[in-house]
């Protein structure tokens, strides 16, 4: 039976690890850039490659969303500097849309093994398709893993940011299949009064540890 090669990444609650990089901004300090705003930072496999392409582009078409949900955008891949700017040209020669976030020139793999996106059962040379959402607290929140002949869902992507964002805000859960809009799930009581007042509120109930109610 082979060895298996775990592939350490940092977990949910895990303070983002820091590192210095080039990107297509220029120099970055991981820690200065993400200081006091959520982040959003992706891997994609390659530049020059048709599901990175259309990934990259549906990131940047959308980006004055996540600006308005006070949301910074960072790329990553295991290219050089010069090949990201020649791509950066090619997608918007050939469709108009500006890759307009920095995006991190990963040749050593550094960035990539700090992240764990390099999982050598899919590749060795490749970061597969991560997405790390880290709050203004510097914490990762939430993490999404996909391989690299899967592209991601960025209505899925923006949908989880702002349930992370409301959850927080208003100390409440998100249910199943949430939607923006959608009622959300207030904490359990944890005293017998708190069940008491439960019962007496306007709140949707299912019973007294399951309570829904709109923001």
């Amino acid at each position: 039976m082979e060895e298996q090669v775990v592939t350490k990444m940092p977990a949910i609650g895990d303070m983002a690890p820091d590192f210095h990089a080039n990107t297509t901004h220029g120099p970055l300090q991981f820690s200065e850039y993400i200081k006091g705003s959520w982040v959003v930072l992706f891997s994609h496999p390659a530049d020059f490659t048709p599901v990175c392409t259309i990934e990259m582009s549906g990131f940047a078409i959308r980006h004055d969303e996540f600006r308005e949900l006070g949301t910074k955008l960072i790329g990553l891949s295991i290219d050089s500097i010069h090949s990201h700017m020649a791509w950066v040209n090619n997608v918007k020669k050939n469709t108009g849309v500006l890759l307009d976030f920095p995006i991190i020139a990963d040749i050593d793999m550094k960035v990539s093994k700090l992240y764990g996106m390099l999982q050598p059962n899919e590749s060795e040379t490749a970061a597969v398709r991560a997405v790390f959402f880290i709050d203004p607290t510097g914490k990762v929140r939430l993490v999404m893993y996909y391989p690299l002949n899967v592209g991601r869902n960025m209505n899925e992507i923006i949908r989880v940011l702002k349930a992370l964002q409301l959850s927080d805000e208003h100390k409440v859960a998100m249910p199943l299949d949430w939607q923006p809009g959608d009622k959300v799930i207030v904490p359990p009581p944890k005293t017998l009064k708190e069940m008491e007042e439960r019962e007496k509120s306007d709140y949707e109930m299912v019973d007294f540890y399951l309570a829904k109610r709109s923001l």
